[in-house]
C-alpha cells in the first residue's frame, strides 16, 4: 500500500489566512464597538462571516501591534490609536 500525502494542501484546508480587507473590517468593528464585547460574541456580530481561527489569527495580530487589548471583564478594548499617539509624544517614531 502506498500513501502519497501532500501536507502543504491538509494544512491550506484546515487554516486560511485573513484578507486584509477583513483584517480592516475587524479592526473596524472592534474600535467602533470598544469594551462591549468579549471574545466569542465579538466574532459573533461581526458584519461578515469568518472561519473562528481566521478571526484568532486577525485578534493575535491586533493584539501583538498593540490595537487591541482586554479589559478587566475580558472584553475587547480597541487601544491603537492611544498607544500610537502616546508613543509619539514620547518620541518614539511610529
Amino acid at each position: 500500500m502506498n500513501l502519497n500525502i501532500n501536507m502543504s494542501n491538509n494544512f491550506e484546508n484546515l487554516f486560511s489566512y485573513p484578507q486584509l480587507d477583513t483584517i480592516l473590517m475587524v479592526e473596524n468593528f472592534i474600535e467602533s464597538n470598544s469594551a462591549k464585547y468579549k471574545l466569542k460574541s465579538l466574532w459573533q456580530n461581526l458584519p461578515k462571516k469568518m472561519k473562528y481561527q481566521t478571526y484568532k489569527v486577525i485578534l493575535d495580530y491586533l493584539e501583538y501591534s498593540h490595537k487591541i487589548a482586554f479589559d478587566k471583564e475580558k472584553k475587547l478594548v480597541w487601544i491603537g490609536y492611544e498607544f500610537n499617539k502616546k508613543m509619539v509624544e514620547n518620541g518614539v517614531e511610529v
